[in-house]
């Protein structure tokens, strides 16, 4: 199930594509303990599905742009058969937003603002205005808003997404200063084996990040609670049952009788007894698991997939696009070479299967991404299924949202 090298564990290391292996190899010092999850792929400086324990530093790198980012699950009071699917997926994506910048259509008041108004890292307070707008919105790319019918067949809510603009400009402001400049500057993109950005956690940028780190923290909770509640309204429903984790994060933590900072991309944290939720692809089920103690857990620093990993790249998938205005001025993607999946035929197949699908494209299309139930086996007794949820309702940003980051 696993392979153990020195003070690195792999699980799946058939299933894992060899520059995420190499990824993580190149992360890990000689002090350090290093995991990567058997949906692990390929990312910017550490690979996304793996965790590693670092001594006396803390890596932006391995925390990455979306800082905070992770999944909320709550299952509810109402039963899937007495909810109109169709009617409630169309108010969700009404009533929330979604892509990359997009404000909030109505605008939310919470704690974590005026947190973030009297930040402890004071360049952290010019984006408040940023933070109070996207708060309660969702992401694009793997972001979603799911609902899911359980084995009793109980109604659940599934979100993931992290700290938005206020993350990604904290990661960006925090890169611009390891390069020398301040927090405003536009930082240098290395290359994506570069190696990992690391900070001393005793000095005064590491202090500083590890400030910043836990106010985005706070914020993409914060985030993820809004939707539930949100969605939680639609429905006139109570939760039951709530189930909330970061997987890209750091937290200080006690590992094989040491201290360590640890820093998980993509990897969800599975200690004895606790539970997450783990989402696969839009049209294959999702599952609430909990940590169970076992020398492959431990050795494993209590971690496990935060899905189903990624076979296909965003290109591969989706094809060559590039962005252009139309005769109105609005800017619309348009295809240059296609990819590999026909979007179409996955619209029509999540119909069959009677899935309400909101938005989405090719490059989030079930065939880009590994078999949950696959991924899961590679984890060995490090975790527990504890119910098997099954999708109704899919919102994601859709392909002809704009990215302005990358403009």
């Amino acid at each position: 199930m696993a392979r153990i090298e020195n003070n690195l564990t792999i699980f799946g290391e058939e299933i894992i594509d060899q520059s995420a292996i190499d990824q993580i190899k190149r992360c890990v010092g000689p002090e350090d303990l290093g995991v990567l999850t058997a949906d692990a792929h390929y990312g910017y400086n550490h690979p996304i599905g793996g965790a590693v324990a670092y001594k006396n530093q803390v890596s932006l790198s391995g925390v990455g742009f979306d800082i905070g980012c992770g999944n909320k699950a709550v299952r509810t009071n109402i039963l899937a058969q007495d909810v109109k699917i169709a009617r409630a997926m169309d108010m969700i994506v009404k009533n929330i937003g979604f892509g990359v910048g997009r404000p909030n259509p109505k605008k939310v008041d919470h704690p974590v603002i005026d947190h973030i108004a009297k930040a402890d890292f004071k360049p952290q307070r010019e984006l408040c205005k940023l933070a109070a707008e996207q708060l309660g919105t969702v992401g694009s790319g793997n972001h979603f808003i799911d609902l899911f019918e359980d084995e009793k067949g109980f109604l659940w809510i599934g979100v993931h997404f992290g700290s938005r603009g206020f993350g990604h400009r904290t990661a960006s402001g925090f890169i611009a200063l390891s390069q020398g400049g301040s927090f405003t500057d536009k930082a240098r993109e290395s290359a994506m084996d570069g190696s990992p950005i690391l900070f001393d956690i005793n000095s005064g940028i590491g202090q500083d990040y590890i400030a910043a780190m836990a106010l985005a923290g706070e914020y993409a909770y914060a985030g993820r609670d809004i939707v539930v509640d949100t969605v939680l309204d639609i429905l006139g429903a109570q939760a039951t049952e709530s189930i909330h984790n970061h997987h890209n994060f750091a937290w200080f933590e006690r590992h094989q009788g040491e201290d360590y900072w640890v820093v998980r991309k993509g990897c969800t944290p599975a200690f004895p007894g606790q539970k997450g939720f783990i989402g696969a692809n839009m049209s294959d089920n999702s599952v609430i698991i909990e940590g169970v103690e076992s020398e492959l857990a431990v050795r494993g620093l209590y971690s496990t997939v935060h899905g189903a990993g990624r076979v296909l790249s965003r290109r591969a998938a989706a094809g060559k696009t590039k962005w252009i205005r139309d005769a109105k001025g609005v800017k619309r993607k348009t295809v240059v070479k296609p990819g590999l999946i026909d979007f179409e035929a996955v619209q029509q197949r999540m119909k069959e299967n009677r899935i309400e699908l909101r938005g989405a494209g090719a490059d989030e299309a079930p065939e880009a991404y590994k078999k949950l139930e696959d991924v899961l086996k590679y984890q060995g007794n490090t975790i527990k299924i504890l119910h098997t949820l099954r999708p109704l309702g899919v919102a994601m940003a859709g392909e002809d949202v704009y990215d302005p980051y990358k403009e």
